[in-house]
């Protein structure tokens, strides 16, 4: 992945960095994209919940499967990695299954792969694993760029 791209995909991401849920993005293209997030606990979307055995949410593992599957990959699809233009994502649907707990340290790898894209909305198959290969979750997702 070039280096300036990322960077500036990453500077178009509209998050404030307490609720920026992407480390970086290893590929992004036509019909995919490819980054990374890895939870360090002190999150404050994850802290306390479970109080005796921490758990990352559902709804926030689907937040960091959007931001890099989606509204990272709406970004370059629009070119506003280049313009002066921002993206405010509304997401329309997410069909979403899990399949193994997520945990803190863990690197957790998201790669979404385009089904269409239209009038300015994404639909694209999510699919996140961690750093050994084992599939956390799975999202068939739709979001729309917001004028």
């Amino acid at each position: 992945m070039d280096p300036d791209l990322e960077q500036k995909i990453l500077a178009k991401l509209p998050y404030a960095p307490q609720f920026l849920f992407v480390n970086g993005l290893t590929s992004i293209g036509d019909q995919s994209v490819e980054g990374h997030y890895t939870f360090s606990g002190d999150e404050p979307a994850i802290q306390g919940h479970f109080a005796e055995k921490p758990v990352i949410p559902g709804v926030i593992l689907i937040e960091v499967m959007g931001q890099i599957g989606l509204v990272s990959h709406l970004i370059y699809l629009l070119n506003l990695h280049i313009s002066n233009e921002n993206v405010y994502p509304l997401l329309a649907n997410a069909e979403t299954e899990f399949i193994q707990t997520a945990r803190i340290g863990e690197k957790l790898i998201v790669r979404g792969t385009m089904i269409y894209f239209r009038n300015n909305i994404l639909k694209s198959l999510l699919e996140m694993h961690n750093d050994q290969g084992d599939i956390i979750a799975r999202s068939t997702t739709i979001v729309k760029s917001s004028e």
